[in-house]
């Protein structure tokens, strides 16, 4: 059964070339550290993460640059068939779109209305990791992410073990190496 059909019109920016099309570009990600501080933080004292996404991110961004693309295939001009489109707002794909975002998003960041957001639930999954609250606490893990490797890497009819290496192998003591815990 279909639920809902989806299209998205994705701009080539792998043709772009850096100080020709584009300037500056930008992705906000998150350090490991500051992720595993709010963590912590929620964990100890007891708040719920909630995670929520802005509804087509990449085309609230306006781009200053001068971007022209192709018509889409199957959506020409039988009249204007070699005319092309200039854009006024970014599209997935562009080098700029997540700059562009970035700046409108930090821009109106305080005005909840300003984009359609949708409220996902406790949160789960961030940036790969699992997340699973319980009464014990928070517990972290990429279970999903080390059963998917071997499927992505066509290796899914590999026999599982429990240790990645030989159990009885007899490892050598290095005399001047430094003690660790």
């Amino acid at each position: 059964m279909v639920v809902r059909n989806k299209a998205r019109l994705i701009a080539q920016g792998f043709c772009q070339k850096e100080g020709i099309d584009y300037e500056e570009t930008f992705a906000l990600v998150a350090r490991l550290e500051a992720i595993r501080i709010l963590l912590a933080v929620a964990a100890s004292k007891g708040f719920k993460l909630q995670q929520m996404g802005v509804k087509t991110a990449f085309l609230n961004g306006f781009i200053e640059e001068k971007v022209y693309v192709r018509q889409p295939p199957g959506f020409e001009s039988a009249k204007f068939l070699e005319w092309v489109y200039k854009l006024r707002k970014a599209l997935y794909g562009l080098k700029q779109a997540p700059r562009a975002w970035y700046d409108r998003l930090k821009s109106f960041l305080l005005k909840s209305r300003e984009f359609e957001m949708s409220l996902m639930g406790e949160l789960q999954f961030f940036l790969g990791l699992q997340i699973k609250h319980g009464p014990e606490g928070t517990f972290v893990h990429q279970a999903k992410y080390t059963r998917d490797i071997p499927k992505k890497f066509d290796m899914g009819h590999s026999k599982p073990m429990t240790t990645p290496m030989s159990t009885n192998t007899a490892l050598d003591t290095d005399e001047d190496g430094e003690a660790v815990d």
